[in-house]
């Protein structure tokens, strides 16, 4: 199909909005342009799907995510745009919502809005709880009907205050997909009661996820960080200039042996990737003049402070691949493996250890190599969570769907891979609607998880219409409309295409046997 045959198509569908068409249009004319170079070796990785840049586009103009100091900004106001200090809470929500529509991300939407209590709680003076209740309320509504993306994104927590827990009230009142919302949570700071509200509010929307706050602040600076988009964890003032992941399935396929894997073809496929990584940032560093923006000229954020984000997928079918090489494993084949989904990955210790050897392995080669434009010099590591093109091949380390096993046997068998995951690692637990009747469970579930190592907790509770796809939301409802009329919201689209190809509804819905939670170190 030519060019001019995807933009006749574009302006001429039925159920894209004019702002959609103008989205899709203006990919259409960056990926007009030529591919920033690379050598042979990286495009030829790229065809055979072995490293993927998400389709970024083919001159990166802005970076992947972007987390500005909102807190400097509502001190300092902007010279750009006009803006004195905010001085009450109203000046506050209305230069953050300026602000927002200032912020760009891949998906020309601001994946961070902040964090926002403690934006926000400087300027309670006066305001009884109602008061905020009904601001806040109208805020909310207010963001998802301008900025119609679940990939955007709000942190609240650790601390109990009084935006944190309105701000959960009204999440579970509104049962919005968008924005989506990180309670941050840490033992020594947040009190029980308040971590059974959020954990209250996964059994009724889904929302919020939850995350390991001392374990992420262990692996940032002072200045600190926030979770952006689907779990990404990155700088306060900075971002990620750019995200490119490894397909292990497609490595594992490529070797003779473990040894091989582990000696040979990890390392070369890693250092291709590095190397999408370097031409990738170094357009968006070097030509394309973002850097020059207001953003940075008003210390909102910091070129120093953007990393390239090195992630991964496939794990479990690496796992069973490379297993199935062993020559005392006759028995365990790929094709028997995926015959009998309670094997392999996830369900045995000997595949478990070895998922754990891949994510060492992986950890070292992203600490020992340098990137020009890193944080301290370095990329960071994200288990990717999948987008909605991906067919038989499991998000980052996750076991795969429709093979979970139960809760606590699933949490025990990932812990450990979070360590290794600075920029973020997911899995989505699915549990059986009847934890509705016992929230408590929930609770327990989530702090046993935490407590075990866990860097991220989310949870999606089955035949709820709000659900978790890949880490951001979408109603079961707008995905059985979104053929027939389209849909106000762009990330619907991704969640349809994301619910054929990747069997995100399929997942096993599982209890949580007799409420028996990992142990709690406490």
């Amino acid at each position: 199909m030519t060019l001019q045959d995807n933009i006749e198509k574009i302006v001429t569908h039925p159920h894209l909005s004019p702002k959609q068409k103008s989205n899709y249009l203006a990919l259409e004319a960056e990926n007009s342009l030529p591919y920033v170079a690379v050598s042979e070796q990286v495009n030829n990785a790229m065809k055979q799907g072995i490293i993927c840049d998400m389709f970024e586009g083919h001159a990166p103009f802005k970076p992947r995510y972007v987390l500005p100091d909102y807190a400097k900004y509502l001190q300092q106001g902007s010279q750009y745009l006009e803006l004195s200090p905010a001085e009450d809470f109203d000046d506050a929500l209305n230069a953050l919502t300026i602000l927002y529509f200032h912020v760009p991300s891949v998906t020309n939407i601001p994946v961070y809005l902040g964090q926002l209590d403690a934006l926000l709680m400087p300027f309670t003076k006066g305001l009884d709880t109602d008061a905020i209740y009904r601001k806040l309320k109208r805020f909310w509504i207010l963001l998802d009907r301008t900025l119609p993306d679940a990939f955007m994104h709000v942190n609240i927590g650790p601390t109990d205050n009084i935006i944190c827990r309105t701000i959960l009230r009204i999440d579970a009142e509104l049962q919005q997909i968008a924005p989506n919302l990180t309670f941050m949570y840490d033992p020594a700071v947040t009190p029980d009661d308040l971590l059974f509200q959020a954990t209250s509010n996964i059994c009724q929307c889904g929302k919020p996820h939850i995350a390991n706050y001392p374990l992420h602040a262990d692996a940032f600076d002072t200045r600190g960080f926030g979770i952006v988009s689907c779990y990404n964890a990155l700088p306060l003032a900075g971002g990620a200039n750019t995200l490119v992941r490894v397909n292990l399935k497609e490595v594992a396929l490529n070797a003779n042996s473990i040894d091989d894997f582990f000696a040979q073809t990890l390392p070369y496929y890693s250092q291709l990737a590095f190397e999408l990584i370097e031409v990738r940032s170094a357009f968006l560093h070097q030509q394309s003049h973002f850097f020059d923006s207001f953003l940075v000229k008003e210390q909102l954020i910091d070129e120093s402070r953007f990393a390239p984000m090195f992630g991964i997928y496939g794990m479990a079918e690496a796992v069973n691949i490379l297993q199935a090489l062993l020559p005392s494993a006759a028995e365990v084949t790929t094709t028997n493996v995926a015959s009998k989904p309670n094997t392999g990955y996830g369900h045995n210790l000997d595949a478990n250890e070895l998922g754990l050897r891949i994510s060492a392995a992986l950890d070292n080669i992203v600490k020992s190599t340098p990137v020009t434009y890193g944080y301290n010099g370095r990329a960071l590591l994200h288990s990717q969570s999948g987008i909605s093109l991906d067919k038989n091949v499991t998000p980052g380390v996750r076991i795969p769907y429709g093979s979970e096993p139960d809760p606590i046997s699933h949490i025990q068998a990932l812990a450990e891979h979070h360590q290794y995951y600075t920029a973020g690692i997911s899995d989505i637990l699915t549990i059986d609607e009847t934890v509705k009747a016992n929230p408590q469970a929930m609770f327990q579930l989530c702090k046993g998880a935490l407590s075990s190592g866990f860097r991220e907790f989310s949870a999606n509770v089955a035949n709820n219409d709000l659900v978790r796809v890949t880490g951001y939301m979408v109603k079961r409802s707008d995905i059985e409309t979104f053929k027939q009329c389209g849909s106000r919201t762009n990330t619907t689209g991704l969640a349809a295409e994301a619910a054929i190809n990747t069997g995100i509804f399929q997942r096993q819905a599982r209890v949580i046997a007799h409420e028996q939670a990992p142990f709690i170190h406490e």
